[in-house]
This record gives C-alpha cells, sequence and structure tokens, in this order.
C-alpha cells in the first residue's frame, strides 16, 4: 500500500468503542473525493477525512462506511480500479484488502450505500453523521436522506459529535509517536527559516525553504504557513514583502507527517543578527507568558485559566514599557489585553492542526457547563476546558500591535483607565511576536512534542548571528 497503518488491532478497538457510546442505528462516516483546482483533473492536494483516517485508517479518495450499531456490521463502500485508471495510477490493492489491513471483512461498490441508507431510514433507524465540511458530501448525504442540503448540517447527530471528541481528545500511544515526529519536523522547518533568512529576501524565498522542510521529510503541510514582516496580522498569507535589517520575521508553520498527524510551531526572529532594544523587551514579556503557561499544564488545570495567566503576564510586561496602567487583573477581566493579545493561547492538535474543528469547538474545546467567552480576544480561544492527560496541544501567547486597532480604541476612549494611549504611540509600526510549542498532558504535568526550538533571545540571537556571518 501507498500509505502507512497502525496495526489493525487499533483500528478495530475504536470502532469497538464507538459502538459503545452509540447504540442505536447507523453510523456513516465519510471519507473525501479529490476536488479540482480548475478542471475536473487538475487536484488540489489531496487529505482523507480525519474521522475517516481515524477509525478506518485507509488514505484514498472515495471511499465512505458504514457501522451498524445493533449488528456491529462494518462496511467500506468504495469501487475497484477499471483498467481505465490502473493505465493512469498503476495496479493499487483491492478495497477488499486494504479493508483487510484494518480489520474490516465487509466492503460493497459505492452506489450501494444509498440503498442501505435508505433501507435504514424506511425501517425507522436514525443515520449518525457529523457536520460535513465539504460541499460534496454535503450533497450526497442530502440526496441519501431525501432532505435539503441546507438541513444537513443541522441534522446531523451530536451524540456521534461527542463520542467521536471523546476518544480522539485521548492521544494513544501510536499516535504520541506520530505527533513526535510531526513536531520534529516541524521544527526543522523553523531552524531553516531561521538559518536561511537574510536582509533583502523577499518573504516566498524563506517561505520555500520551510515549505522544503516538510516535503524533503515525506510529509506535508498540516496548514498553509505564514512567513511574513506584518507578524501583528495574525493569518498573514500574503508572502511578497521584502525582508529588511531592523525588521522582525514570524514564521508560523507545521508539517503533517505521512500519517496525516500534524505540527504547529511560531518562531519570531531578527532579520538582522539582533533584534532591536524595544524587541528584545517586548519579545521576552512574550516568552515570559509562554513559559509561565507551559509551567501550568497538568491535568485538572482549566485552559481558559492558563489564558488568562498569560493575558496577565502581557499586561504587567506591558505595564514596564509605560503602554498599560492600572490593576493588571482588573484590566484582563475588562478585556484590555485585547490590545496586544487579541487571539486565544493554543487549541487541541492531532490529526488536524486544529484537531476536530470540523466536528464543533464547543463539542472539542469547551464542555455543557463551561461556554466560549464573546468577550473580544477571549472569544478566539479555541480551547478552555480542564486538561486531562492524554490532551495533545499548542501554547502560543503574542503581542499583535495593530495601528487600526488602536486608532478605533483611541476614538473611543476606550479602557483609558488600564491603556496610556499616548506611550502607545511608540508601538504603533512594531508588528507582532509569537512564540509557540506543542505539549502532550501527562499524568503528572506535560512534556514537549518534538524537538525544542531555540526561544530564548541570546539562542535565537547565536543562530541568526551565525547564518549572517
Amino acid at each position: 500500500m501507498q500509505f502507512r497503518l497502525f496495526q489493525s488491532s487499533v483500528y478495530k478497538n475504536r470502532r469497538t468503542v464507538l459502538k459503545q457510546k452509540i447504540t442505536d442505528g447507523l453510523i456513516l462516516i465519510m471519507g473525501n473525493d479529490e476536488v479540482g483546482m480548475n478542471y475536473k483533473d487538475n487536484w488540489y492536494p489531496y487529505r482523507q477525512d480525519s474521522c475517516f483516517l481515524y477509525y478506518f485508517g485507509i488514505n484514498l479518495a472515495g471511499l465512505a462506511a458504514v457501522i451498524d450499531t445493533e449488528s456491529g456490521e462494518e462496511t467500506i463502500f468504495g469501487d475497484d480500479l477499471s483498467i481505465d485508471d490502473i493505465v493512469w495510477t498503476g495496479p493499487q490493492p483491492t478495497i477488499a484488502e486494504m479493508a483487510a489491513a484494518v480489520a474490516v471483512t465487509k466492503t460493497a461498490p459505492y452506489k450501494n450505500i444509498e440503498t442501505v441508507i435508505r433501507k435504514a431510514i424506511t425501517s425507522g433507524r436514525k443515520i449518525h453523521f457529523t457536520p460535513p465540511y465539504r460541499a460534496n458530501n454535503r450533497i450526497k448525504i442530502a440526496q441519501w436522506l431525501n432532505i435539503a442540503v441546507r438541513a444537513v448540517h443541522d441534522s446531523a447527530s451530536v451524540q456521534l459529535i461527542k463520542a467521536i471528541v471523546s476518544q480522539r481528545s485521548y492521544k494513544e500511544e501510536c499516535e504520541i509517536v506520530e505527533m513526535d515526529k510531526a513536531a520534529g519536523i516541524s521544527a526543522d522547518m523553523h531552524l531553516a527559516a531561521m538559518r536561511y533568512t537574510k536582509p533583502g529576501m523577499k518573504e516566498y524565498e524563506v517561505m520555500a525553504k520551510v515549505k522544503e522542510i516538510a516535503f524533503a521529510n515525506n510529509g506535508s503541510l498540516s496548514f498553509h504557513p505564514i512567513v511574513t514582516i506584518h507578524g501583528e496580522t495574525l493569518h498573514n498569507v500574503y508572502a511578497g514583502n521584502t525582508i529588511n535589517d531592523g525588521q522582525m520575521v514570524l514564521c508560523d508553520a507545521g508539517a503533517a507527517n505521512d500519517m496525516n498527524y500534524a505540527g504547529d510551531l511560531t518562531c519570531t526572529f531578527p532579520a538582522g543578527k539582533n533584534f532591536t532594544q524595544l524587541q528584545k523587551e517586548v519579545y521576552e514579556i512574550v516568552l515570559q507568558a509562554h513559559t509561565s503557561s507551559v509551567a501550568m499544564l497538568q491535568p485538572g488545570v482549566l485552559y481558559k485559566d492558563v489564558y488568562l495567566n498569560a493575558a496577565q503576564k502581557i499586561v504587567e510586561g506591558m505595564q514596564l514599557l509605560g503602554v498599560m496602567k492600572g490593576n493588571a487583573t482588573e484590566a484582563v477581566e475588562a478585556g484590555a489585553h485585547a490590545m496586544f493579545f487579541q487571539c486565544g493561547l493554543g487549541h487541541m492538535i492531532g490529526l488536524d492542526v486544529h484537531d476536530m474543528e470540523d466536528l464543533g469547538e464547543p463539542y472539542v474545546g469547551y464542555t455543557d457547563t463551561l461556554k466560549k467567552s464573546t468577550q473580544f480576544g477571549m472569544k478566539s480561544l479555541r480551547l478552555g476546558r480542564a486538561l486531562e492527560a492524554g490532551f495533545t496541544l499548542t501554547v502560543e501567547p503574542g503581542v499583535y500591535c495593530i495601528p487600526q486597532l488602536m486608532d478605533s480604541w483611541k476614538a473611543e476612549n476606550k479602557f483609558t483607565e488600564f491603556i496610556n494611549y499616548d506611550a502607545l504611540e511608540q508601538l504603533r509600526k512594531f508588528s507582532g511576536i509569537r512564540v509557540e510549542e506543542d505539549y502532550l498532558i501527562t499524568q503528572t504535568g506535560c512534556r514537549l512534542l518534538g524537538k525544542k526550538l531555540p526561544m530564548t533571545v541570546d539562542e535565537v540571537e547565536n543562530i541568526r548571528a551565525q547564518a549572517l556571518s
């Protein structure tokens, strides 16, 4: 096979647990199809659905699976290659051979799935499925269930969503091995950026080097990288700027390894050999927020509280710079920290870089009793729930100096008891800083996934000095 699998027992055990959680009706797990970019056969890079990978492992387009929770029968639906296909792809294992490798004994042509589902509906049985995020799967499900396309999302099974989250949130040992690999490749991507960047380069030249490392390690990208001198723009995908001495480069990138497990790291470094004094001071604020957050990671701790700790560290640091004032705790409670810290502190990570985001943040990052905040800044916190052993997540504080936000809040006289708007002018053209690592929550605390990136000012400047010597 052209893809790696865990042992067949891993997939069988996962499905057994799922059947214990869902005891009525059929469970429908949709695989993904190839998608044309600008015509049918010029495809986007293929990515299998993560739930399909989790329960069935087969990294191949054109599949779907049904689990009968009452009979226990499991069926993979898909079509074997025709001779016309083989001309283009070469010989491949049959659907039955691939199914056997993940402990599934029954297969059927893809078109048969509609008959199976419609028969179950006629018999009054429930069809459990997750919210489809691709239009073609949404259309298929609408056709099979004989409902409007617009009704598909709301017809998804909350019971199935919660069952899947309750499994995928806790990483097995075999998964942690893969996540270490993905995070390790991701670290090498960032080291390449630090070592390759030179003043006068375009951002896209550095981005090309970052991407090269992922693919040279038989991986791909877990998301489109950010390589920018405008770190104040949180998801800046434009990469056409010239990198000049005196600026900083923010690199947010991650690898997906050959089993599709994701890494997600961020580093910020000077375009020249050294940070400026102001850059160094703000970098130290972000680093202190990061290290104090990591020190809090252990089972039972609300990640929301880790976020609030990071926010307070940032406020306290900005007070030392003279751009914030007043009581730091009250400033965070009011939301004034979001002048500099507009995003969350982190998210779950696994088969998806934002793990299980297609299932919904309220189910993945929060609980029935802990709801997501609507406050600007905190509303972007994807993970707030209490940490548990087996969780894997990112820690990524930052300071982002956004001129438009400065002007908007100043015009509104917003948080004047906490923000010194005159002093804030020194940061108008500062850009932004973020540092990020991936962690596993253990029984007693946490451990870093992958390898340690250079993060202190001295470590980063040493690498830059070597790169430019």
